[in-house]
């Protein structure tokens, strides 16, 4: 028989973290994270990073790994979560991994497409391309090579956009295609799958509103200032895409109010919120519960109690 493992999924705000932390106090489990936000050093107030003393008490994996230059791939997240969960496995532990970046969860779980690696020549083609027509012709040129992708693709999300361009160039095939024809590796372990999904989401947006204005109260500005100037940042790398980095970037260059700002940072967050719940909808054999329960985390302990029985 497989080793157990946990999978505490949930949309931004849904108290992921805390519910980490008490599983941790009452089970013999290591947390890996799952958030492609949580592995840049130095970006902590906007990324809602869990603080030293949390650290201190419920050591997280997979967090602080890199500079916000550099880039971190689902594909590299799946070979760093399996050696460590073999780790922990090995050490008569359970893995619990935690987080809300759905496409890290659907990559370890399904395995990944063989996709062709990044073409340098390529990519500084399509950036000129989009500096002369901007990034949304560019989504509207994938919109029409590969429909599938672009519609889960926002015409800012650069990144994703240029890959997508990219595969197309490449191989010929869109890459929705090419995700439909992943390897399929079986993932071995028996997994859990938990999600903390609101019953009521407008609680949920009162959570994320809540959270952003206390991230701005605790000096989000000032982190980003700093980030700006010690790692000489650009916006258009993918650290800085991150939800409300992105927002405070653009008032900090004069392109809105910080009310504006701040409007465009709960809206945007929302909507994150928004496709993390429809993906986790469509998760198969998902346990759920009601992130805004006042018992919440007991209901999460009693799942993970019975399913370790």
């Amino acid at each position: 028989m497989f080793p157990p493992a946990i999978f505490l999924m949930g949309p931004t705000a849904s108290g992921k973290t805390a519910a980490a932390v008490a599983l941790a106090a009452c089970f013999p489990v290591e947390i890996i994270s799952v958030d492609s936000a949580l592995v840049y050093r130095d970006m902590n107030i906007g990324t809602a990073k869990p603080d030293a003393v949390t650290l201190a008490e419920a050591p997280h994996h997979l967090i602080d790994l890199i500079d916000p230059t550099e880039v971190y791939s689902a594909a590299q997240f799946r070979r760093d979560a399996l050696i460590l969960m073999a780790d922990i496995t090995a050490r008569g532990r359970i893995p619990l991994l935690v987080g809300g970046t759905m496409l890290y969860f659907k990559a370890l779980r399904e395995g990944l497409s063989d996709l062709p690696q990044a073409d340098a020549s390529l990519r500084n083609a399509i950036e000129a391309d989009a500096a002369v027509r901007g990034w949304a012709a560019l989504h509207q040129d994938l919109a029409l090579s590969d429909p599938i992708t672009a519609a889960r693709l926002q015409p800012t999300d650069t990144q994703r956009i240029q890959r997508a361009l990219e595969v197309i160039a490449l191989t010929g095939k869109p890459m929705s295609e090419a995700f439909a024809q992943s390897r399929g590796e079986e993932l071995p372990y028996r997994v859990l799958p938990i999600a903390l999904m609101p019953s009521d989401r407008s609680v949920l947006h009162q959570r994320i509103a809540q959270r952003f204005e206390a991230m701005l109260a605790s000096g989000f500005l000032q982190e980003l200032s700093d980030l700006r100037q010690r790692y000489q940042l650009t916006a258009n790398i993918p650290a800085m895409r991150c939800v409300g980095y992105r927002q405070a970037w653009g008032y900090q260059d004069g392109e809105y109010s910080y009310d504006e700002m701040r409007d465009r940072g709960i809206f945007a967050t929302r909507q994150l919120a928004k496709r993390q719940i429809t993906w986790l909808r469509s998760t198969p054999d998902v346990q759920i519960v009601d992130c805004i329960a006042d018992d919440a985390v007991g209901q999460v302990r009693k799942l993970v109690e019975d399913y370790l029985a």
